[in-house]
Formats: structure tokens, C-alpha cells, sequence
């Protein structure tokens, strides 16, 4: 389900659809987003349309700029990756989008463990809910596949010391690197 927070000179609010949150909006001057929770929806609301998210590590990879790239971030979206390029971005030349997300778990959880923070996000269902947890195709890439065993491990560690792992939209995830098309 999809939340749509509003604002305008008559009033906030959240709905639930976007032709509901339309009627609030149209002719008027207004602000609106979605998101994936009427909760995040309200705090866009209350912090003057910022979204206030909980201590964690964030991860994504993009293509978008010629190569992939793999970005991994605090909540206020400062990169973590030490030897970054120019961009607080990690390039992994010749890869998938997919290797580049799986990269940015493995260091992602790497970083949660070394600092104790005990939640990791990102928005890649396929790198969470089934690569990082050993659920690929052997006949993948060898390296994608020696990476997902190194990232499962990881995880496994990283879950048994209380830690969380959740997907996050992309809409707000603040690693995002923003090449969507």
C-alpha cells in the first residue's frame, strides 16, 4: 500500500490513493510525496517536509553514470565508502547493477558490524530477501556467486548479534544514486 502526505493552504493530511490525495491538491499551491508507510508519510509532514529516518546503514547501485557504482550512506545520506571516487561512490567496473547492491550489502553490514548499529536498508528485494541470505543460481557469474556466500555469512553474523535487515523505497532511501529513468 502507498501513503500520499500533502500539504496546502487549506490543510494536511495523508491518503491512501493518489486520486484521493488529487482532489486535496488540485488548483491549490501544494507540497506532496509518497511513501511506502503512513508513518514516514506523517514524519514528512512534521520535520518541514524532511523525511527523519532511524540510525542505520544504507546501500543502492546505479548505473547511470557509465559504470556501476555502489553507495553506502548514514541516514542523512554522508557516504561511509572510504577510497570513494569523486562522488562518495564505489565504481566496480564490468558488474551488474545486481553485483553492485550485493557489494553495497556486504559493506554495508561490514560497517553496521565494526560500528554496532543494528539495522542495514537498501532497496534491492532480490539482493535481500534472496541473494545475501544464499538463494542465487550457481550459474551466475563465479564472482557474483563467491560474493553472495561472503555476504550471507556476513549477514548470518550480523543477524545473530540482534541486527536487522529491511528494504527501503528507493523514493527515500538516502544512499540512493538517483539514475532512474
Amino acid at each position: 500500500m502507498k501513503f500520499y502526505a500533502y500539504s496546502n493552504s487549506l490543510g494536511s493530511g495523508v491518503t491512501t490513493s493518489w486520486d484521493e490525495c488529487k482532489l486535496k491538491i488540485k488548483g491549490i499551491k501544494s507540497r506532496y510525496k509518497k511513501f511506502p508507510s503512513r508513518e514516514l508519510a506523517k514524519s514528512w509532514l512534521a520535520n518541514d517536509f524532511n523525511v527523519v529516518l532511524p540510525k542505520a546503514v544504507y546501500f543502492d547501485a546505479g548505473t547511470g553514470s557509465g559504470e556501476t557504482e555502489v553507495r553506502v550512506t548514514n541516514e542523512k545520506g554522508e557516504s561511509l565508502i572510504k577510497n570513494s571516487n569523486s562522488r562518495g561512490n564505489l565504481s566496480v567496473k564490468g558488474q551488474t547493477n545486481n553485483f553492485g547492491e550485493l557489494m553495497g550489502m556486504k559493506i554495508a553490514l561490514e560497517l553496521a558490524l565494526s560500528s554496532k548499529i543494528k539495522k542495514v536498508c537498501g532497496d534491492s528485494k532480490l539482493v535481500i530477501e534472496y541473494w545475501s541470505k544464499g538463494f542465487i543460481k550457481k550459474q551466475l557469474p563465479e564472482q557474483t556467486v563467491k560474493l553472495a556466500e561472503e555476504t550471507k555469512i556476513i549477514r548470518e553474523k550480523f543477524e545473530k548479534g540482534g541486527g536487522k535487515v529491511e528494504h527501503i523505497s528507493g523514493d527515500i532511501n538516502p544512499a540512493d544514486l538517483g539514475y532512474h529513468r
